[in-house]
C-alpha cells in the first residue's frame, strides 16, 4: 500500500487579489504564511516521518513545506508546477474580460485551449500524471504542489465521484491524504480537516 499526501501551498498575493499565477514564481503572503502557521498548530497534517518530500521547485511551494515540515533539503520535481497561463499571468478577469483573445480561451473546449504562450489544461494534466507515476513508483511520498494539479490527480484517480477539478481543487494549506493499493485501488481523506477513519474511495 503507498500513502501520498498532496497539499496546496499558502496564498500568494495573486490568490488574494484573484489572479491568474501559474509559472510565476511568488512567494507566500504575509496572511498565508499566517493562515499555514495557524493549521499546523491546529494539527490535523500527517507526521512527515517515511514520506519522501516533495516540492514543485516554486517558491511558494517551499516556502509552504517549510512552515508545515521544517527546514531541510527537498526533491523538486517540476512536473507537479501549475498551468502556465501564458499572456494571461497575473491577470484577472477585470482587466482581461473584453480581451478577445481570452474570450477564446475561455470558450469552447476548456481543457484544450491552450494560453497565449502557455499550455492547456490537457498540457497540464499530462506533465502532471507522468510526475506523479514516477514519484507513486518509487514509494511513499508528500508534496506540496498547487491546486490544478492536486484536482488533475484526484479527478484521475477517482473518476466515478463525477467531479470537476474546479470541485476536487483544495483551499490554501490543505489537500488529500491518499492510499494507494498494488491494483490502483485509491483511498483519500481531507487534510487539514479529516479524520483518520474518514476514508473515502466514492
Amino acid at each position: 500500500m503507498r500513502r501520498v499526501v498532496l497539499l496546496r501551498h499558502g496564498s500568494t498575493q495573486a490568490n488574494e487579489r484573484g489572479l491568474y499565477c501559474g509559472s510565476t514564481d511568488l512567494p507566500l503572503s504575509p496572511a498565508g504564511r499566517e493562515e499555514l502557521m495557524r493549521l499546523r498548530q491546529t494539527g490535523g497534517y500527517p507526521d512527515s516521518n517515511g514520506f519522501r518530500l516533495v516540492t514543485s521547485g516554486l517558491r511558494r511551494a517551499a516556502e509552504t513545506m517549510e512552515i508545515l515540515f521544517g527546514p531541510g533539503e527537498y526533491f523538486v520535481v517540476p512536473g507537479l508546477q501549475e498551468m502556465d497561463f501564458g499572456d494571461f499571468e497575473l491577470r484577472g478577469y477585470e482587466e482581461l474580460r473584453k480581451d478577445s483573445a481570452y474570450c477564446l480561451w475561455c470558450s469552447g473546449d476548456n481543457r484544450q485551449n491552450r494560453a497565449p504562450n502557455g499550455e492547456s489544461g490537457e498540457d497540464m494534466r499530462r506533465r502532471v500524471l507522468e510526475a506523479f507515476r514516477t514519484l507513486l513508483s518509487a514509494g511513499d511520498f508528500l508534496a506540496v504542489l498547487h491546486g490544478g494539479p492536486i484536482a488533475a490527480i484526484m479527478e484521475e484517480l477517482f473518476p466515478e465521484q463525477g467531479r470537476t477539478r474546479y470541485q476536487w481543487q483544495p483551499g490554501n494549506g490543505r489537500g488529500y491524504e491518499l492510499a494507494i493499493d498494488e491494483t490502483g485501488k485509491a483511498w483519500y481523506r481531507r487534510i487539514p480537516e479529516g479524520k483518520r477513519h474518514e476514508w473515502e474511495d466514492k
